[in-house]
């Protein structure tokens, strides 16, 4: 199926980035051999956005960012957590982002994130403590969910902005919990390409899509585990809240080209606002799903 591969000698890897195409596993024989190659799994993922886009041109993942990246991710970092789930049907785990909404620990986070969690762990970033949590609610078609901590006080919020003040081509910086590591959050500056974007995200994890309109699009190079984190303003101020990526390799720029999507801040907080205080409707669920 694929134009293009790339063999990997066997080892430890923190980290294999695929930048475009489908993804594969495959036993290869040794040179002379008449043994077959043996491909042993696949996986495929899917973008496609639509919208208005910017005045400038795309350019290359993280152009446009502002120089002291570093210095606005790090101010931000106490007002995260790391979200992780356990998935015990399936035997499986996962991780994300989320921003600290009160000091008694509600939280902000994609529906993504803990759609299908048997049990949520969150360790915040600013005081390092670890707390189980519980679902508040969720709009699955906003991929909004708010989570409350257990048992917590006293920690740091986030420092939120106002989303109706973003342009194209400002300076943003994208935070979060990269590749479900833990620690210190890493950080990706880039700039915003266009706005009012639609896409349809698909969900390997759960092989669900969804529809998703009104995004920041961003060439900040967003990873998983990201999604739920926040994209910050030059300011500091939080105006979206990471949600998609799609990364591809454009020949003409040399390089590769990476579309990130966020939530806008104000879109995110009136519904988790709605959550908060019980407002149930025909999207915004309130309380855990239970399954069979």
């Amino acid at each position: 199926r694929s134009v293009l591969g790339v063999l990997i000698a066997p080892g430890s890897y923190t980290s294999i980035t695929m930048l475009t195409g489908d993804m594969a596993v495959a036993i290869v024989p040794p040179s002379g051999s008449r043994a077959p190659i043996e491909v042993i799994g696949q996986a495929s993922e899917g973008l496609t956005g639509t919208g208005v886009t910017g005045s400038g041109p795309l350019g290359s993942s993280g152009s446009g960012g502002p120089a002291n990246a570093s210095a606005i991710a790090r101010a931000g970092d106490p007002g995260l957590v790391d979200i992780n789930i356990t998935l015990s049907y399936l035997n499986g785990k996962a991780a994300g982002t989320g921003m600290v909404l009160t000091s008694n620990g509600e939280v902000l986070t994609n529906n993504h994130v803990i759609e299908g969690a048997t049990s949520i762990s969150v360790t915040d970033v600013g005081n390092g403590n670890t707390y189980g949590a519980k679902v508040v609610g969720y709009d699955r078609t906003s991929d909004i969910a708010v989570l409350q901590l257990e048992k917590a006080s006293g920690l740091k919020k986030v420092s939120l902005g106002s989303s109706t003040t973003v342009r194209t081509g400002e300076a943003v910086v994208g935070i979060g919990n990269a590749g479900g590591t833990g620690g210190a959050p890493s950080y990706a500056g880039g700039s915003v390409v266009a706005l009012n974007q639609s896409i349809t995200a698909s969900d390997q994890g759960t092989g669900t899509s969804e529809e998703l309109t009104g995004l920041i699009e961003t060439n900040a190079n967003s990873q998983p585990g990201d999604s739920g984190g926040p994209l910050v303003n030059g300011g500091g101020k939080v105006v979206g809240m990471d949600t998609a990526a799609s990364a591809g390799y454009s020949f003409g720029q040399g390089g590769a080209l990476t579309q990130g999507y966020s939530i806008p801040i104000n879109t995110a907080l009136k519904i988790a606002r709605e959550i908060t205080a019980d407002h149930a409707s025909a999207t915004v669920h309130i309380g855990p799903t239970a399954f069979l």
